[in-house]
């Protein structure tokens, strides 16, 4: 049966070749024999390969496009495109010729000697913050518990005195080949020697502080410098300030992953602050002009008379500062009217007075006026 070279691909036939490459190198990988054990898995990776050779390949693609399988196989001789017959590679060949010599190792955690880096790794910690801290920045010393390079042996792992000599499992080269044979033709894999780590070496006097690794666990102090802004979703990065790696190797990163504590009055969204301001119902019936505090001062605000309870106040420009921009946030106010729960004797003749010719609430229902939630909601979205 004729094969569809774009449906084994899963591409349609305008496809950019970038997007062949894509596909196929999705489907090579899920396929590769040396990663799937199902039984046609070898047949499909082969399959997938053969399209792949064709429709790469501006000349045999239109030969393809214009007569189908029988053109491509055929092609070649002369002007017609059945003077001949195409001979395809070997599909491993043309996976580890298209996405590196050392392909396999490269795309599946294999590897050439370069793979085995020594480099450290990275170092994780938390730090948690105020509120305030976030707003306006600020500056932290922090202990950490890091591998640094071991002195007694400068890091090379040896006693001081002895030295190091060529590996025998792999004769100093570092890797270890391993050849397999598949019905689909030859295959070298690489790997690194286990015995020396591949470094072609391997220590015969192990340094007695350090134990080989050239390095050891020390404690450091850290100066952070927090930007103002900063918030729980973002963390600070330090090149070079993390684990160093064995024997020598590049040291990694420090990660520092920021925790805001809760604040008793303000909850955040994004570069805005939300508070709650009580107020009483002579003011939210009359208005008036009150203080209301913002993350690091305070500012005036005017309540409109006639104001309803759950109502958001916008003071634009008093919210947290914006970490990656200039300017800053707003900050919404939420108006509470406070109900009294101990009434002296004046204010209940008041009260009854203002019950007997206070106009009546509305009726029960959504109506026009949009739910607390909503107009919270709008309020953070504006």
């Amino acid at each position: 049966m004729s094969k569809d070279y774009y449906e084994l691909l899963g591409v349609a036939r305008d496809a950019s070749s970038d997007d062949i490459r894509k596909a196929y190198r999705k489907l090579a990988m899920q396929y590769h024999p040396d990663r799937n054990s199902e039984p046609d898995a070898e047949e499909r990776f082969k399959e997938v390969t053969e399209a792949w050779e064709v429709l790469s390949t501006p000349d045999k693609r239109e030969l393809y496009d214009r007569y189908g399988e029988a053109g491509v196989r055929r092609g070649g001789a002369g002007e017609s495109p059945f003077g001949g017959f195409a001979n395809f590679t070997d599909p491993l060949e043309v996976f580890m010729r298209e996405f590196g010599a050392g392909g396999f190792g490269d795309l599946f955690g294999g590897g050439q000697r370069g793979a085995n880096s020594r480099t450290g790794s990275s170092l994780k910690i938390s730090l948690t913050l105020t509120l305030e801290e976030a707003a306006r920045g600020a500056e932290r010393v922090v202990r950490v518990s890091v591998m640094s390079p071991c002195e007694r042996c400068n890091a090379g792992g040896a006693e001081p005195g002895s030295s190091t000599v060529t590996c025998e499992n792999c004769q100093g080269v570092g890797e270890v080949r391993v050849v397999q044979r598949s019905m689909l033709g030859q295959f070298v894999s690489v790997s690194p020697c286990r015995p020396c780590g591949g470094e072609g070496t391997r220590i015969e006097n192990k340094c007695r502080e350090c134990s080989g690794s050239g390095r050891i666990k020390t404690d450091k102090m850290v100066d952070l410098e927090i930007p103002a802004g900063i918030s729980a979703e973002d963390y600070l990065k330090l090149r070079g300030r993390g684990n160093v790696g064995p024997r020598g190797g590049e040291p990694g990163d420090l990660i520092v992953r920021i925790e805001i504590e809760p604040h008793d009055q303000f909850d955040r969204n994004g570069d805005d602050l939300l508070i709650d301001l009580p107020i009483t119902f002579s003011q939210a019936a009359l208005g008036v002009e009150l203080e209301v505090p913002t993350i690091l001062s305070e500012a005036r605000i005017t309540i409109p008379a006639g104001i309803q309870a759950g109502q958001i106040l916008r003071l634009r420009g008093q919210g947290m500062p914006k970490l990656r921009a200039n300017g800053r946030g707003d900050q919404l106010v939420r108006v509470r009217v406070w109900t009294p729960t101990d009434v002296g004797p004046e204010q209940l003749s008041a009260l009854k007075d203002l019950a007997a010719v206070e106009q009546d609430p509305p009726e029960p229902g959504r109506g026009d006026d949009p739910t607390f939630w909503e107009r919270v909601k709008a309020a953070f979205t504006a």
